[in-house]
């Protein structure tokens, strides 16, 4: 498995982490300002600025910004993977809300998309650090609220969905059998969907697939075609594009590398 990995930005303005899907348990009084979007579901315990645990079930695409002196407790016995941002006081008071309290949105797509493309660049083996450095001030933008700074509770039926995927991912799943486990019409739950993740089903279940392909790369010998196979991809080819794609790299260079 990967370990975290780290990049402090030109100028020291910001310090990027890629926090690994591991079991964890950990406690924080925040040193700096951070953001932290979440890549792939997560669920576990945590207390948030007081001793009061409470159970925790955070999908892909939660923006959060914890000010200073916040003390974040949590911990999962599975993890996720998770971008963390580190900020200098300076950037984070002219572009951050000004609260005293931990501060997060779900289903946000551009957020989403700009975590991506920082993970693509931190697994790359020479990040292009101007892509990296535009994609971070980039998230520091979106992250400047100027309204509803709240998260979204999502519905119980949308869980249920989200365990088919988990269960299912290697399933050739349709947009019917998930609209009727969420109990809407294939519409209605295609926009459902989309706002609370930031991704489509179909985009969403792909990262599933490229996250399990990614810990069976690191923790097996098994052939890339077997991998491809068991992650619920067509075929081999089908999991190299997705590598690219997402990744920068080809399945071989990813075993390669990790």
């Amino acid at each position: 498995m990967p370990s975290v990995l780290s990049q402090r930005l030109p100028g020291g303005k910001i310090c990027l982490q890629l926090l690994p899907r591991a079991a964890y348990s950990a406690r924080d009084p925040a040193q700096s300002k951070t953001l932290g979007v979440t890549l792939e579901r997560q669920q576990g315990v945590h207390a948030i600025d007081s001793d009061r645990r409470t159970d925790f079930d955070t999908f892909a695409g939660v923006l959060a910004y914890t000010p200073i002196g916040v003390e974040v407790f949590s911990e999962s016995a599975t993890g996720g993977e998770y971008l963390l941002m580190q900020l200098d006081e300076q950037l984070a008071s002219e572009q951050l809300p000004s609260v005293a309290h931990r501060v997060q949105s779900c289903g946000n797509r551009r957020a989403l998309s700009l975590a991506r493309e920082v993970r693509r660049q931190l697994l790359a083996t020479q990040p292009d650090l101007l892509a990296l450095e535009q994609c971070a001030v980039a998230l520091v933008g979106v992250a400047n609220w100027k309204a509803d700074i709240t998260q979204r509770a999502a519905p119980r039926a949308f869980a249920r969905v989200m365990e088919q995927i988990s269960e299912q991912f290697q399933q050739p799943l349709t947009l019917e059998q998930l609209a009727a486990t969420y109990g809407q019409n294939e519409l209605r739950f295609l926009r459902d969907f989309t706002q609370t993740i930031g991704l489509t089903p179909y985009a969403y279940l792909i990262e599933m697939r490229l996250q399990a392909a990614r810990r069976m790369i690191e923790c097996t010998d098994l052939s890339l075609a077997c991998i491809a196979l068991d992650a619920g991809f067509a075929h081999q080819s089908h999991m190299g594009s997705a590598f690219r794609k997402h990744l920068g790299m080809t399945p071989r260079q990813y075993r390669s590398r990790f």
